[in-house]
């Protein structure tokens, strides 16, 4: 034989047998679901301080030839910190998390339906996940607002719908979406041998589902579904376009209370940026060491 020309060493093998290749299977049968988190947790400590200090150092010409210090501009974003975080960043965190659980509970429905033998219940939740995942948001929001009465009345009991249950409203629709997607593709990640053992076990297809598939997919949907909750959170301040009284339009109305001068812009706004950070930045974290916890290990 041929030294020179050893199958597997100086050629790739080659063979006519089939080759069972190992099941690749994703922990939410997305890999573009934790994007998000990805980025925000692997950015450099040192790229988020040179941004923090471009923020501080740019508006450092203007309060020269101002007599507004610096100073003045953190003393008065001190004195009002206690209002914008307690009666705006709190709201913020409010609407995050009641847009969050009634996404969920929609987006878990509509992702079983999705999966559904029957074409009659597939194709409208295909078609309204498809709908409502590549909406605009802010598109959504404006659309909620006007198409949902501000108030309801029974009889002569009027009960007034706030604007803030139309924002979680808005939000929780394209949250319902993504996370109906969640569901599907963690569903669809779990091998097919699972459900042919299953069904050779003369399991119905509901026992298939709830006894042994959905609980395999349980922690494969935690890191994705953290991820849209640190995206939801910080798409809260659209919610300020709509007159709801959250971080943004309290920082707003402090700085008018301030005879609007420039010079609060920053202080002020980088305190939102710094609050939104400290809040999903951890969230990030423990998405991405959730993903690595729960990764399938074959």
């Amino acid at each position: 034989m041929d030294k020179k020309n050893i199958p597997g060493i100086s050629s790739k093998p080659s063979a006519g047998f089939a080759v069972l290749k190992p099941f690749n299977a994703k922990p939410a049968g997305e890999p573009e679901d934790l994007l998000f988190s990805r980025w925000l947790a692997s950015t450099p400590l040192w790229a988020w301080c040179l941004m923090v200090a471009i923020v501080i150092a740019w508006p450092l010409t203007s309060y020269a030839s101002s007599t507004y210090s610096i100073g003045d501009a953190f003393q008065a974003l001190w004195r009002w910190i206690p209002f914008i975080v307690t009666g705006g960043f709190l709201f913020n965190v409010i609407i995050s998390f009641f847009a969050m659980l009634i996404g969920t509970v929609l987006g878990i429905i509509l992702g079983l339906m999705q999966i559904s033998p029957a074409i009659y219940i597939r194709l409208p939740a295909q078609i309204i996940t498809q709908v409502f995942r590549n909406s605009p948001w802010l598109v959504l929001l404006f659309i909620v607002l006007l198409a949902l009465p501000y108030e309801i009345e029974f009889g002569d009991t009027i009960i007034r719908i706030p604007d803030w249950v139309k924002a979680v409203f808005g939000l929780c629709l394209p949250i319902m979406a993504n996370i109906a997607e969640v569901v599907r593709g963690a569903i669809n990640s779990v091998p097919n041998g699972q459900w042919e053992a299953a069904e050779s076990l003369a399991y119905t297809r509901q026992q298939t589902l709830w006894q042994i598939i959905l609980p395999q997919c349980f922690k494969r949907m935690i890191p994705p579904w953290m991820n849209w909750y640190a995206i939801l959170t910080m798409a809260t301040p659209l919610c300020s376009l709509l007159g709801v009284e959250e971080l943004i339009t309290l920082s707003r109305q402090a700085i008018e209370a301030e005879n609007n001068r420039p010079e609060l812009l920053v202080p002020f706004y980088g305190f939102a940026l710094l609050i939104f950070f400290a809040y999903c930045y951890p969230i990030a974290r423990a998405t991405i060491a959730l993903e690595r916890r729960f990764a399938v290990k074959l």
